[in-house]
């Protein structure tokens, strides 16, 4: 106790704290209601008592209607959630950039009871490396899918006869598999309602969490597993159900109220397609199947609108508004060609491309980027590691990527011609971790296979720039990557950036120790050093910018909201001028399925129109900065890169000369290991520390491997954590 530091926090760090656990406290209160709601949901009490109080408010409203109540019940609260979320995410990030958190939360990562939930739980099986807090997640969450199966269960079979049944002309059992064929309906629409929120890559609602869309995916998998599980059911049901009752025809059927069976036939045949295409198998081997079949969503979303009516579907609006909220910047972001500087190609067919950027553009370590590069694909979107820091490098942004598949290849043989000297490419993101804080640790473990190594090489220049800028005393740091030759070593050099930029590692305490697996021996004919290429600058071209500016998240919380308010405005102008006088003529009602259209018609209009308003303003503020970085970058082009590759072996009697002290530094801190594997076990058990971060990267078995070291609880100060972006 006596060696513990006392951090005097500032007045105006009091000031945010108090905002944020203001903050915090609302959104706690808003989402236990909408939860306690999705609870409530199948009682008779909700159905028989509350839902129908709450229509008679707003079914006799001449704006809204019925969809009023779902609207303020479902959607409200959660793009309410989102907003705050943004604001939230704005002052933490303001926080970040002035360092006001750099050694505030050092204990954090100490106190073992709390991250006891933290660690893996479970490191094997379908559901992956899954901490305790995620298995309790999902535990709560298959138990409101129980309780809510069971209890529609009970109350409707409550209500089923033989008197009933006759009345309706069918037996018992099958009146009894019609109504478990819309509970099955019912249950799987939960999961959809959820399905959205991990795959909105900018999301307010994750990183609020302490999430990313990165780490989420696998919760995607999992909801879509079951959205498609319960959504069959429900299709098959109804199936048996008018097969068994000379009612097939209803197959075919459309109607202009209530439920449309084609419409919901359509789209679980679209969900069924995108379902097979995501069968390991077909994606490891057809991956463009794979990646073009999951563009069906927008079918599959579009028809189960059609089929459950738009006053119905708006409970499962929320996720699937900020989605294309995200969806949309996405696509604005992407109409910009992006400027290429360079490219560093290794000799084990791997490459780092070095893109410009704002200095404005800032990101954390570990954040992921999407690229597009149409002379190879212009429908395929890829992501990969970022490399640099944002910090360090204000004007670069880097890359890596391996040579594995068929889309990475090409690009590995076309920066291979020599005649080659510009690239098109567009990009998506950057998107990452709303802040990390690796200062909190004692010292770094990070378990890298392979081009796993990537994310690592981010956090390293990260510290190499704190401890040098700020001269803050950051961990000790040990590398562990695995390789299966000599030359994929060559990945060692892209710890140090292409740039010029000065940088002195003197200070950072840095330890490799790499292993290749499949050389027995050092091999002279591997010493080949990185060749760069340098790219001719296009007119066209632009640096990788912010697509809503440094107070990203402030404009983004303001598009929700402001986007959500318009539409809510055209469509209550719509139904009492339109649709309401329609609905209460000797014409009967309006159209479910027009009324549905106009709906989303309404909905993407409204957000095209307030994201770009945003994305335009932005553009136009970031342009009287004077934004010259392309021009500026013209006639910049060495000839070699600023480091060679250096090979060791156990003895160290392999040694090449090196151009810099930056290299001289690394290579002094490499060890090498030919023909073996390291000793996972036997080097985590022996780091000293109070906290040691513990990371990995790479192939599946390695990761599982190190989960299960640290999940055994014989040492309390390994906290895990996967690094993953595998689908």
């Amino acid at each position: 106790m006596g060696d513990q530091k006392i951090v005097k926090r500032s007045p105006s760090q009091v000031k945010y704290d108090m905002i944020l656990y203001a903050i915090r406290l609302v959104v706690l209160v808003v989402l236990l209601g909408w939860i306690f709601i999705w609870i409530m949901m199948p009682t008779s009490t909700f159905r028989q008592t509350w839902l129908p109080h709450l229509r008679a408010k707003t079914t006799t409203s001449t704006y809204f209607g019925s969809q009023g109540t779902t609207l303020l019940i479902y959607t409200f609260p959660v793009l309410f959630i989102a907003s705050l979320g943004c604001i939230y995410l704005h002052i933490v990030k303001k926080a970040n950039d002035s360092n006001m958190d750099r050694c505030d939360n050092k204990n954090d990562a100490k106190g073992g009871k709390v991250t006891i939930w933290k660690r893996p739980f479970i490191v094997k099986g379908p559901l992956g490396i899954v901490s305790g807090t995620e298995v309790a997640m999902l535990l709560m969450f298959i138990g409101l899918l129980v309780w809510s199966f069971a209890t529609y269960l009970h109350n409707f079979f409550a209500l089923i006869t033989r008197k009933s049944a006759a009345q309706f002309g069918v037996k018992v059992w099958e009146l009894k598999l019609e109504d478990a064929g819309l509970i099955l309906g019912l249950v799987g629409n939960i999961c959809l309602a959820f399905l959205f929120f991990p795959v909105s890559r900018a999301s307010p609602v994750l990183p609020l969490l302490g999430l990313t869309s990165e780490s989420c995916i696998k919760y995607h998998i999992w909801l879509g597993h079951l959205v498609l599980t319960f959504f069959t059911a429900h299709g098959i049901s109804y199936i048996i159900f008018w097969a068994a009752t000379n009612q097939i025809s209803q197959m075919v059927k459309w109607e202009k109220i209530g439920i449309s069976n084609v419409a919901g036939e359509i789209s679980l045949v679209c969900g069924l397609i995108l379902w097979i295409a995501t069968i390991p198998g077909i994606r490891r081997r057809f991956f463009e199947l794979f990646f073009y079949a999951h563009y069906l969503y927008i079918f599959f979303m579009i028809f189960f609108i059609f089929h459950v009516g738009i006053s119905y579907a708006s409970i499962m609006l929320p996720g699937f508004y900020i989605f294309m909220v995200d969806r949309f910047l996405r696509f604005l972001q992407s109409r910009t060609h992006i400027h290429l500087v360079s490219a560093r190609v290794l000799p084990c067919d791997t490459i780092e491309l070095n893109f410009s950027k704002t200095h404005e553009l800032s990101y954390t370590p570990t954040s992921v980027m999407f690229i597009n590069i149409p002379s190879i694909s212009k429908l395929q979107w890829h992501p990969f590691t970022i490399t640099s820091s944002s910090k360090w490098e204000p004007e670069k942004l880097s890359v890596v990527i391996k040579s594995e598949g068929t889309w990475s290849k090409k690009l590995y043989q076309m920066l291979s011609t020599p005649t080659i000297d510009h690239i098109d490419v567009s990009v998506e993101g950057p998107y990452g971790p709303a802040s990390t804080n690796y200062l909190r640790h004692d010292s770094l473990v990070m378990v890298s296979g392979g081009s796993g190594i990537t994310p690592f090489i981010s956090i390293i220049r990260d510290l190499i720039y704190l401890s040098t800028t700020f001269k803050y005393k950051t961990p000790k740091i040990l590398l562990i990557c695995a390789f299966k030759n000599t030359s994929s070593f060559s990945m060692l050099d892209l710890i140090l950036p292409i740039s010029g930029t000065p940088f002195e590692i003197s200070n950072l305490e840095l330890q490799i120790e790499a292993y290749i697996t499949r050389d027995k021996e050092f091999k002279s004919n591997t010493l080949i050093n990185l060749q760069t290429k340098w790219f001719k600058p296009n007119p066209n071209d632009a640096p990788i910018y912010a697509i809503l500016g440094p107070n990203n998240w402030l404009w983004f919380g303001a598009i929700i909201s402001s986007s959500f308010i318009i539409f809510l405005i055209l469509i209550g102008i719509i139904t009492r001028y339109y649709i309401f006088p329609k609905d209460h003529n000797t014409n009967g009602i309006f159209s479910y399925s027009l009324k549905a259209l106009i709906n989303m018609l309404v909905m993407c209009v409204s957000i095209a129109i307030v994201a770009s308003v945003g994305v335009l303003w932005n553009k136009k503020l970031s342009a009287k900065k004077g934004n010259n970085q392309v021009q500026h970058l013209e006639g910049l082009s060495p000839t070699v890169s600023p480091s060679s590759v250096v090979y060791y072996n156990n003895g160290g009697n392999h040694n090449v000369e090196l151009e810099s002290l930056p290299s001289q530094l690394i290579a002094q801190a490499t060890n090498v290991h030919y023909g073996e594997r390291p000793d996972l076990r036997k080097i985590l058990f022996e780091i000293k520390g109070s906290s040691v971060g513990v990371f990995a990267s790479g192939p599946k078995k390695m990761r599982q491997e190190v989960a299960a070291i640290c999940s055994t609880g014989l040492t309390e100060n390994l906290h895990f954590e996967s690094i993953s972006f595998s689908w």
